[in-house]
């Protein structure tokens, strides 16, 4: 048996035996410019301007998510940016020119979905010496200026808002387009400064972002999730939160769901981290 000592590392090779080595390192160079070119990419669609979600500066929580998700799947991360808005899906995900929408409502038709990696609500928004409200029942909701989101370009009415229409609250709502000015840092920001600088006496917003927000305000503001949980027969005030793939994506949507349960402790510190208030199974908050 041939056993290598230090001495054959320093002994002179011929000139043939140089060719060969050179031609050895340039098949290993090539493939390895191979293997790179073929390395696996996880490219998500994401909002460059939407916190606490995301931003190009990859600062949201969903870019941190999807960090996480990238990792155990042995991927490098890639992002096609586009502002969130009516046709997101269709012109990123529906195109092909990604792979992955990260914080969709679970079992959204035009997806296929992931199992919920968290659950979270719309929240009454007060400060913490105003109206303690925690019904849309409440009948002091009557005299009270009412901070409301309005989705979409066209300013269409959030669940919230059909709620409060459905009690004939109205005459004193205030809207506040989840867009906002794009061209401005933070737009979802705005109906919870509306809060604490006392523009609006409270506000009804999704949670994720009430939570983010409200910890970034100079006044102590309170948050309260909504009830009914379930407004008439069919109007939702939670949702469980998923990432959704195209409908032929079966494997990577598996993928994901092995990776979000493997992870899901360091997705919850997360969550946690961005204030997102969160219920469990039985709508109580998660602490």
């Amino acid at each position: 048996m041939y056993s290598a000592c230090p001495d054959d590392f320093d002994r002179p090779v011929g000139r043939k035996a140089v060719r060969h080595i050179a031609a050895a390192i340039g098949a290993l160079v090539l493939f390895s410019a191979a293997v790179v070119a073929h390395a696996r990419e996880l490219r998500v669609c994401a909002d460059p301007n939407n916190m606490p979600f995301s931003n190009a500066s990859g600062q949201g929580f969903e870019n941190k998510i999807a960090e996480i998700v990238a990792g155990e799947l042995g991927a490098k991360l890639s992002y096609v940016w586009w502002a969130q808005r009516r046709g997101f899906v269709r012109n990123t995900l529906k195109a092909g020119l990604c792979d992955l929408v990260p914080g969709t409502p679970a079992n959204l038709e035009m997806l296929r979905t992931t199992t919920p990696y968290y659950r979270s609500s719309y929240v009454f928004v007060m400060r913490k010496d105003g109206p303690d409200i925690t019904s849309f029942d409440d009948p002091r909701l009557r005299e009270l200026r009412i901070g409301v989101q309005l989705i979409g370009d066209d300013g269409a009415n959030s669940p919230p808002v059909q709620a409060l229409g459905r009690r004939g609250i109205v005459g004193h709502l205030i809207g506040y387009p989840v867009y906002g000015d794009y061209s401005a840092p933070n737009p979802p920001a705005r109906i919870v400064e509306a809060v604490a600088n006392g523009e609006v006496d409270l506000a009804v917003v999704w949670g994720p972002l009430a939570g983010y927000f409200a910890a970034k305000q100079k006044v102590l503001l309170k948050l309260t999730p909504v009830t009914p949980r379930i407004d008439g027969p069919m109007l939702p005030m939670i949702y469980d939160i998923s990432m959704g793939v195209r409908h032929e994506d079966a494997a990577l949507r598996d993928e994901l769901d092995a990776a979000l349960a493997k992870h899901k402790a360091e997705i919850d510190s997360i969550l946690t981290q961005f204030g997102v208030p969160r219920l469990d199974a039985g709508g109580s908050p998660v602490r």
